[in-house]
């Protein structure tokens, strides 16, 4: 590990600007870097001919360096600046086309919803500094049990949590998240795969020391992963938008990332948010390519029979869908594995998550099988005057590069040879990597479950969206009506907060504009200047200009003034 010191910052707190160079900052730096130079190349076709083409790229870049400042600081003070502008060039990119009140709506929500994580980010740093009186990382996690005790760890990991609940899109701070679709789908791409929704992971993960003092920290790490998986897997199963599906995909996904670190397994977490790094953007960047081939039609009722239009789009898309569904030797089925044989190692309540990431998974697949079988397959759905086409090769050559590290990155971890998990153990030296079974007999098992469940989830997406007829589907369909009703609707859980939360803000903020400023405020403003206008109508007559007034006037103070001498007896 190296820490490399640029310059000092805030000397009065001991801050300086520096950097660490670790396994798990090289890791976070090859996947914002390496993902990241694919989405760039892929967005020069996807945005070719926007007005505002070099400003995009100009906030891409941004975004990206926002990133690796986040990754690669050495001390909680450079973390907090990469983590603020993450947060400020995500507003920037996905209300890019702010001309469409949709996209300037999104992008107030996710920098608004992320103020309320950082906020309790803020206050977990505040007792950082004063439990240890510095805020590097080295003196803070490298034996923090000397320092605190269980008490103090768990309110810094609950209050972290808070913060990477809202930057990873976790329960109950993931509804910025779908809406985020509104900005460019590059911009889709780098967020849900290699930037801002990893930093919550990434932030829990380098902080392993202070959430193995609090069990009760960590136990509710892996909980909410657990919650947000299942909720966002059900979400996902009925919407109609190829983007949206994705979307609530991710935070699905970001909740077994949870589960791994949550429970201890931090190799387990971070071999995922690599695989789902690689996938996650060959699914974006690909429907991407079928909206541009589509003339941006996104409801993929819409669509259907793309397969002979848009072969490599195709293949290359069908490659990360098998993956995600955890369907060997693809990346997604090693990653996946090892977190639900983590969990199912640890025993008692982490049972019941295991449970849930199996349930999870079958989910997985079949809202990823949906939505293959009805972008690429059976009937044409399009509306009239579409003509559907690949991608130019500029957008197409990203997808299969994603395609073969789809098939390949995930034999970097495997219960045969782990090398990444060699690979990270410096960075967790200080902790205890929680591990799945170690005999072949349990591994294979817990295997052969995992993979049951996403063939399960398949062949039932193929049933009903792949072979059946429309008249067939709406009948298998009918007897879950009215859970799909509510899952199109996401729980209303939107609509609540704009209840409990929007509107009783809208009605302090009219208040406080209609009250408190023009009332309060601005009579207090104009009651001071009123006085002042009136007191100098008073004197004004005192100022006539004339010199023979002046005179009198000075007379008589002159006599005011002696006669108050002598009554003082001076």
């Amino acid at each position: 590990m190296t820490s490399v010191h640029l310059f000092d910052w805030i000397p009065g707190l001991g801050v300086g600007a520096e950097l660490l160079w670790d396994p798990l900052a090289a890791t976070m730096v090859m996947v914002v870097t390496g993902v990241g130079t694919l989405i760039h190349i892929y967005a020069i076709g996807y945005m070719h001919g926007d007005d505002r083409f070099s400003r995009f790229f100009t906030y891409l870049n941004f975004f990206a360096a926002s990133m690796l400042i986040l990754v690669l600081a050495d001390n909680f003070a450079v973390l907090f600046v990469g983590w603020e502008l993450v947060g400020l060039s995500s507003y920037l990119l996905i209300s890019f086309w702010f001309s469409r009140p949709a996209a300037a709506a999104a992008g107030k929500k996710a920098f608004i919803v992320n103020r309320i994580g950082d906020f309790g980010f803020m206050i977990a740093l505040m007792i950082i500094f004063v439990s240890f009186g510095t805020l590097s990382f080295g003196p803070v996690l490298e034996s923090p049990g000397n320092v605190i005790g269980i008490g103090t760890a768990t309110a810094i990991g609950l209050l972290l949590l808070v913060g990477a609940v809202g930057k990873s899109a976790q329960i109950p701070l993931y509804i910025w998240l779908p809406d985020a679709m509104e900005g460019p789908t590059p911009v889709s791409a780098l967020i849900h795969a290699a930037t801002m929704v990893t930093a919550g992971v990434y932030v829990v993960a380098r902080t392993a020391s202070i959430f193995e003092l609090s069990p009760v920290a960590g136990g509710t790490v892996a909980t909410v992963g657990a919650l947000t998986a299942l909720l966002a897997a059900t979400i996902a199963i009925a919407q109609r938008d190829i983007k949206r599906v994705l979307a609530y995909s991710t935070i699905s996904q970001l909740g077994y990332m949870f589960m791994a670190v949550g429970v201890g397994g931090y190799v387990a977490g971070v071999f995922h948010l690599v695989t789902h790094a690689v996938f996650k953007a060959l699914l974006f960047l690909g429907a991407g390519a079928v909206i541009h081939g589509m003339g941006d039609e996104q409801d993929m009722m819409k669509m259907g029979g793309l397969r002979k239009k848009m072969p490599l789009t195709w293949i290359t898309m069908g490659i990360a869908t098998l993956s995600i569904a955890g369907i060997p030797p693809l990346a997604g089925f090693w990653s996946k594995d090892e977190i639900l044989a983590v969990l199912f190692e640890r025993g008692g309540y982490f049972t019941v998550l295991w449970a849930v990431g199996i349930l999870t998974a079958l989910l997985t697949a079949f809202y990823m099988g949906r939505q293959y079988f009805l972008v690429f397959e059976g009937k044409a759905r399009w509306d009239e005057g579409v003509d559907p086409h690949e991608s130019p090769r500029v957008m197409t050559r990203p997808l299969v590069i994603l395609a073969v590290l789809t098939i390949l990155v995930g034999l970097i971890n495997t219960p045969f040879r782990l090398s990444f998990e060699h690979f990270l153990e410096p960075a967790f030296e200080s902790v205890t990597i929680a591990q799945g079974p170690q005999s072949a007999g349990s591994i294979t098992l817990l295997a052969v479950v995992s993979v049951l469940a996403g063939v399960a989830g398949l062949v039932m997406a193929y049933l009903l969206y792949g072979r059946a007829d429309e008249m067939t589907r709406q009948r298998m369909l009918g007897w879950v009506r009215r859970p799909m009703f509510v899952w199109e609707n996401a729980y209303w859980v939107d609509r609540v907060y704009g209840r409990l939360v929007v509107a009783p803000g809208k009605r302090v903020a009219v208040w406080m504009a209609e009250f408190v400023d023009q009332v309060v405020i601005d009579g207090l403003v104009n009651g001071v200047g009123g006085s002042v206008r009136r007191i100098g109508g008073w004197i004004r007559p005192l100022q006539t200009g004339f010199v023979r007034s002046y005179g009198v006037l000075l007379a008589g103070g002159t006599v005011a003034l002696v006669a108050w001498i002598i009554s003082r007896g001076i």
